[in-house]
């Protein structure tokens, strides 16, 4: 199953449109979406290492872009969008203590949940309820983005070959791992929030 999965991902990576769908997957992700942008980050840079940054940007530009649509959900949709996405999530319930939070360390979650695997559009619809500070939002944002996919590009630019032959030969244990991180990321802001 994984490898069909990976030789999927490997061959839409290398496609003229992989950069759009880059795009679009980092601009859900921020929002809405489920899964990371990381599962075509990766395997696009091992696909094209001299196009790390350029990858790491589209990302950042787009995720960002993405948190302004999660923030204008959570500041102007709540009780309908944001509301139903939050429960989705499996969040609802815990809300009211993080907007207390909020208040007195926005920043710092901002800048450190928005560099780990926990789900950044908790992070965009939280800011927009607890009318956090747009601009400051938005800085904070494109800085721990840009830290996360400029670090991964970075690692995949470095140690691609490697990496690429580690994954390849140990394919069904790094999926398993995969869905297990992103399992964990909902886990672990289900427990911190």
């Amino acid at each position: 199953m994984f490898k069909k999965l990976y030789d999927w991902t490997l061959s839409l990576s290398a496609s003229p449109r992989a950069p759009q769908a880059l795009g679009a997957i980092s601009f859900a992700e921020s929002s809405f979406f489920p899964i990371p942008p990381d599962i075509m980050l990766v395997p696009m840079v091992m696909a094209k290492p001299e196009k790390a940054w350029h990858y790491a940007t589209i990302c950042t530009i787009a995720s960002v872009l993405g948190g302004i649509l999660g923030y204008a959900i959570g500041a102007l949709l709540y009780d309908t969008i944001g509301a139903w996405l939050i429960q989705l999530y499996g969040y609802g319930n815990k809300m009211d203590g993080f907007r207390a939070l909020y208040q007195q360390h926005g920043h710092w979650i901002i800048l450190i949940k928005g560099f780990t695997p926990i789900p950044f559009k908790l992070i965009t619809i939280a800011s927009g309820l607890a009318g956090y500070d747009f601009v400051m939002f938005v800085l904070l944002s494109a800085l721990t983005r840009a830290a996360r996919f400029f670090f991964v590009a970075g690692i995949m630019n470095r140690f691609g070959g490697p990496l690429r032959r580690l994954i390849e030969e140990n394919l069904t244990l790094v999926g398993i791992g995969s869905i297990v991180a992103i399992i964990a990321g909902f886990v672990i802001a289900k427990y911190l929030f």
